[in-house]
């Protein structure tokens, strides 16, 4: 067999031609082929019949594919795209070409905002060396500075689209469409959960709304669906519904599940997915209700923990509430968090088209002192060392501005960091461009970015597969590299 575009001996084509057959023939070797393909389906639905069987949690914990350093996540999403030459990335040399269009070397990049010709515009914040390692940080983030040896810093990251929905959808599945599983959704897959009394997977949105990607950020997409994400509601229950009716006691309630779970035993066809899921889903709702209030109650927390989460602050409180939340969870067995900064109007998001200063300030200031405090308390109780703390966005800002104040997408080259959980702390890996475009050095893409989290969890990213539509599926289809500079 020739490679394609090769070609071959075609004056030997002839000597390699079968005989004619009859339509006979033909049709009883369709017909075999075509049984064999039955086969192989009916085994294959055995097969997953006996791992689905009725009353098993799917759910349950499972063992990594090798010792992990990290036991769960908490990802912290930045809608709409943080500028990492404002942030984490300094760049001087564009204060040398500020009023310039890019060099046309660069590419010069166009969008649906601008046209790759307008001039660059330096940042005008203030970066300094901190910690032992002397990674440079910008005055933006005077808390995080704190924990910037605690910190790898992916500075070459870059990803596929320049639009915000598909790139969100990218940086969480791994593809620009919607329909395919998250991250947790396959972490959760993978690993199952500690806990059986909280989910293994939640949400946490700002109370504006939700980000622009919308719920199949958080889809279990094909996988089943116990897997995917439970949004928790901004405000002071975050859970609803959890607890039953006041004229409902606990044994009603409690012999109501029984036989709700009595009748899915008698009449579930096996390895039926959705009703297994909602099954489980019923079970969990029922411990949750004795369980999750105190998982979710702050009271317990002292006052200097509230205090150094910016609970005391309007600005900080919301981001700071969902974090120290979020701490709480993973205290209890819960395998993934997601919590977004930014959602809902342009105005509380990342994405500063108008103005990159005044943008992120605000921004910053919601996020920095809590961010920085959930590193320091999860290292203070010793979870930081198997707990991955990652900050992520669909994609960075471009060099350039756009109306004189502001800046573009560019999904060229940005900045994201992992810390904790067998992350290297205090390194810097890779490097953009001169001017803070395009990734240039030990480039990280969304592949390779998942590859790293799913290897600190002990999972390798080409064995974490899920049989859909006759195609063994992975979250890193069918690239990714671990990013071996950025582990400890």
């Amino acid at each position: 067999m020739h490679p394609p575009g090769r070609g071959g001996n075609l004056g030997n084509m002839s000597a390699h031609l079968t005989p004619a057959r009859s339509r006979r023939d033909f049709l009883f070797r369709a017909g075999g082929g075509l049984g064999g393909v039955a086969l192989n389906w009916l085994a294959a639905r055995d097969a997953r019949a006996a791992d689905a069987k009725p009353g098993r949690n799917p759910l349950a914990a499972k063992d990594p594919h090798f010792p992990a350093k990290a036991k769960r996540v908490v990802f912290l999403f930045l809608v709409g795209g943080p500028s990492q030459m404002d942030l984490f990335d300094p760049k001087p040399a564009l204060a040398k070409w500020a009023g310039k269009p890019l060099p046309e070397s660069t590419g010069r990049p166009k969008s649906q905002f601008t046209k790759g010709d307008e001039v660059i515009l330096p940042s005008t914040r203030k970066f300094a060396k901190h910690g032992q390692s002397g990674v440079e940080l910008s005055d933006l983030l005077p808390h995080l500075a704190g924990c910037a040896d605690d910190i790898c810093f992916l500075r070459s990251c870059w990803c596929a689209s320049t639009v915000h929905a598909p790139a969100m959808y990218e940086l969480h599945s791994g593809r620009t469409l919607m329909g395919h599983p998250s991250l947790g959704s396959w972490v959760t897959y993978g690993l199952g959960s500690v806990s059986d009394d909280l989910p293994a997977y939640c949400v946490m949105t700002q109370p504006e709304g939700v980000p622009e990607g919308g719920a199949p950020c958080w889809s279990a997409g094909f996988l089943p669906p116990v897997y995917q994400g439970t949004r928790f509601r901004p405000g002071p229950s975050p859970i609803q519904n959890l607890r039953p009716p006041a004229d409902v006691s606990g044994e009603q309630n409690r012999r109501a599940f029984d036989l709700v779970g009595k009748l899915n035993a008698l009449n579930a066809p096996a390895g039926d997915a959705d009703l297994d899921a909602r099954a489980a889903s019923y079970e969990l709702a029922f411990r949750m209700q004795r369980h999750a209030p105190e998982a979710v109650d702050l009271a317990k927390e002292t006052a200097a923990t509230k205090t150094a989460y910016g609970l005391d602050d309007p600005k900080t409180a919301d981001f700071g509430t969902r974090l120290l939340l979020a701490r709480r969870l993973l205290e209890r067995g819960v395998r993934f968090v997601t919590v977004y900064s930014g959602g809902g109007p342009l105005v509380t998001q990342w994405d500063a088209h108008d103005d990159v200063n005044a943008n992120h300030e605000t921004m910053c200031g919601h996020v920095d002192r809590p961010v920085a405090a959930l590193l320091k308390d999860l290292k203070q109780r010793g979870l930081l060392r198997d707990t991955l703390v990652v900050w992520c966005s669909e994609f960075g800002r471009t060099p350039n501005s756009q109306g004189g104040k502001g800046r573009d997408h560019n999904p060229l080259g940005y900045t994201m960091w992992l810390a904790g959980g067998g992350a290297k702390g205090g390194a810097v890996v890779g490097a953009t461009d001169a001017w803070g475009l395009n990734a240039v050095d030990d480039l990280v893409s969304v592949n390779d970015f998942h590859a790293t989290v799913l290897h600190l969890l002990g999972l390798d990213h080409e064995k974490l597969t899920y049989r859909h539509s006759g195609r063994d599926e992975r979250l890193t289809d069918v690239g990714g590299r671990v990013v071996e500079n950025a582990l400890a």
